[in-house]
């Protein structure tokens, strides 16, 4: 594990830092600090645009190979690039999910047709991609997805519904996970499917949060279609694929959530001192342990990308949504009791709310999402420290 950065690295850091000074103004002024976790709803079209603009500079994909597209950048380079990014402001990435999910995936597992067809449209920022994972009734329990796909004259016909799947009304494409054999159950006959979002067979349908934001939606599949040819992998390679998927998720790009994190505790931070907030020593041990716990985030990040960026889920990994999920509902709470009575005040209207405000209403739902904190400490027992299944007892 490495908590230092070479000369070199340091210089990669001020260009990183002045092409986003350069270039996060005039009409992209009004992204910065925009689209993140709860706000993802704002700004699309001009945060499409500014992924074109990533793309012209050379800054999608930096850690993809050369071959696929990307600038081949090391961990450490990768590392600062995240960092500077969240520093900057940087808007919420449209691209995200392409970038940090399906590209890696098709990198590993796809066809050479498949890369070639899919993987320049991420890099451009031209193609975005949404996640079918979650069911109504297949949530943190994904083996118990009941979407169906059927191989018929040469295409898959696909009959589900899908849930909670972010920003899904601005896709171009949705990687799903489908059971593609008849009577299967459980973790078999599950397939990874690539599907073109823009035909007559999807419906998608927004869900209103809490926050009165709906960056989230229900996809519903009435015999949607896709080519013979869009499957990643073998029919029933379904689950290995998405849980190397997962694996993914938990990697360089964590950097840059804790930037992110960062900036909202240094808001919290400059909100105590100017209201008097900080005099208050119940809530100055909060805000250290939470410049604490963030420490232990990035130190428990660095480790995880200290082994191989290959999609397996190390120990270190299985421990983050976990940790990171119950840090950032605290930090909630603490924003709003250092706001005080403001905490309560909207500022213009009805689900006009500040930043912090959707913060904290926002990260209710994290120990939810991903994998509830149930599902995740199931997954450490079992997969980190090898404990046995408790044997279920029939009534």
């Amino acid at each position: 594990m490495k908590i230092s950065f070479s000369e070199a690295d340091e210089a990669f850091r001020r260009e990183v830092a002045g092409w986003l000074a350069d270039n996060l103004c005039g009409e992209f002024e009004t992204l910065r600090f925009r689209g993140g976790p709860g706000d993802e709803h704002s700004f699309p079209e001009e945060r499409k645009a500014w992924e074109r603009k990533l793309a012209e500079g050379g800054w999608t994909c930096v850690g993809w190979a050369p071959e696929h597209g990307g600038r081949g950048l090391s961990i450490n380079q990768q590392v600062i690039f995240h960092e500077e990014y969240a520093r900057a402001g940087g808007p919420g990435r449209m691209g995200h999910i392409g970038e940090g999910l399906a590209g890696p995936t098709i990198a590993a597992f796809g066809t050479d047709d498949q890369k070639r067809r899919l993987l320049p449209g991420i890099v451009a920022g031209t193609e975005f991609w949404c996640q079918g994972y979650s069911e109504p009734a297949a949530g943190s329990d994904l083996a118990n997805v009941k979407t169906r796909a059927v191989l018929e004259n040469g295409q898959w016909r696909i009959s589900g519904q899908k849930v909670w799947t972010s920003l899904a009304h601005e896709s171009e494409w949705c990687f799903v996970i489908a059971r593609t054999e008849a009577g299967s159950v459980g973790h078999q006959g599950l397939s990874f499917l690539l599907v073109p979002m823009h035909q007559p067979g999807i419906t998608v349908r927004p869900i209103e949060q809490l926050t009165g934001t709906s960056e989230f939606n229900e996809v519903f599949f009435d015999e949607a279609l896709t080519d013979a040819d869009n499957i990643l992998g073998a029919p029933g390679d379904g689950w290995k694929i998405a849980m190397a998927l997962l694996g993914f998720e938990r990697g360089v790009s964590t950097l840059g959530q804790q930037m992110l994190f960062q900036n909202e505790l240094e808001e919290i931070i400059q909100i105590a001192r100017t209201n008097g907030a900080a005099r208050d020593p119940l809530l100055r041990q909060r805000i250290a342990e939470a410049w604490g716990g963030l420490r232990i985030l990035r130190y428990n990040s660095l480790r995880m990308l200290s082994g191989a960026q290959d999609g397996g889920l190390r120990r270190e990994a299985m421990i983050y949504k976990l940790c990171w999920a119950n840090w950032h509902v605290a930090l909630g709470k603490l924003a709003m009791d250092v706001l005080g009575p403001d905490a309560e005040l909207l500022e213009d209207g009805p689900y006009q709310l500040g930043r912090l405000q959707s913060m904290f209403l926002f990260s209710r739902s994290d120990t939810i999402y991903g994998g509830t904190n149930e599902i995740q400490r199931n997954i450490i027992a079992e997969r980190a420290l090898g404990m046995p299944r408790e044997p279920r007892v029939r009534a």
